[in-house]
């Protein structure tokens, strides 16, 4: 996998994650909750930032497209994109809103809480448009294309139909990760990649087994066309659908999971560099399943690099 000539083209909701950890061996005599002694405070890119991330781990070089707050979250985001060399040209500021952090405090190693500072509105149409300009040349030099959609407002329905019909005229493949039911906003792309959750959600109907969902597969995949569908399945691993192929399961490659949070990041942005490189999409999903099993064995939002996707390939015994 060529991964220095690729060009990744990464645009949706960027987000902070900020980590507090410390001991709790009282009670707060103002409420039952712990008194949370702080000891450490780290923060790392998240959302569309650690698909990025993650791209850039693979060797890639990207671009991050999406918009933060005017504030001190939106500085250190931006500063730390900026040390890993991950191109900020195409994310703007926009002072209406704020930068999405996500916190997560840990006390004697378990997570006690989550608080999230955020706005969900969607862009007005001066950002949506001042976006889209910043989008254009970063879209007509890429080699694939990452909608990472949190439903945070920056990717609604226009903006994902301009990235993908503009892509299919330039023959880049377009990855998406959905947040959106509709499925059908993301219509084109080369694969569209769900959890179950997100794809019973799609559905309208709960998913129990895996025949549950090769039923249901064929409806979403005519919401879809000519799109394929990669479901991802947690601890069962992820299943490819493509347009008039039977599926294929790829059960998961992990001893044990540490922590899922960020793995379906992980999957996006392993996707995109091995389509971007020319690798064939099974062959891509299967290269993402290795590296979605080396982030779930990381504590927190971890991005995936090269050598840790080589060595987790080697054939084992």
């Amino acid at each position: 996998m060529r991964a220095p000539t690729v060009r990744v083209l990464v645009a949706g909701d960027s987000m902070l994650d900020a980590y507090i950890s410390g001991g709790a061996v009282r009670i707060s005599p103002e409420a039952p909750v712990p008194v949370v002694d702080v000891a450490t405070r780290r923060f790392v890119v998240g959302g569309a930032a650690n698909v990025a991330a993650n791209a850039r781990g693979m060797g890639a070089v990207v671009t991050l497209a999406g918009v933060t707050g005017a504030d001190p979250a939106s500085v250190r985001l931006r500063a730390e994109l900026e040390r890993l060399q991950i191109g900020i040209e195409a994310l703007i500021e926009d002072e209406a809103r704020v930068t999405t952090v996500k916190t997560r405090v840990t006390a004697n190693g378990q997570q006690i809480v989550r608080y999230d500072d955020e706005t969900r509105l969607p862009l007005s149409a001066r950002m949506a448009a001042h976006l889209l300009r910043k989008c254009e040349p970063v879209v007509d030099e890429a080699s694939a294309i990452i909608i990472s959609d949190y439903a945070k407002g920056v990717a609604p329905e226009a903006f994902c139909r301009w990235v993908i019909d503009r892509a299919n005229k330039i023959n880049v493949p377009v990855i998406v990760d959905p947040k959106s039911a509709d499925l059908a906003r993301y219509r084109g792309a080369r694969v569209v990649t769900p959890n179950l959750k997100e794809t019973s959600a799609a559905a309208g109907e709960p998913i129990h087994t895996s025949e549950d969902l090769a039923r249901i597969v064929p409806r979403l995949l005519e919401k879809i066309a000519p799109s394929s569908l990669l479901v991802t399945r947690g601890g069962d691993g992820m299943t490819l659908f493509e347009p008039g192929r039977k599926g294929v399961h790829m059960p998961a490659l992990v001893n044990e999971v540490a922590d899922v949070t960020g793995a379906g990041d992980t999957v996006v942005a392993v996707l995109a560099v091995a389509l971007g490189a020319g690798v064939d999409l099974r062959d891509a999903a299967a290269l993402a399943n290795i590296a979605a099993g080396v982030a779930v064995s990381h504590h927190g939002t971890w991005a995936v690099n090269r050598d840790e996707l080589i060595a987790a390939s080697r054939p084992r015994g």
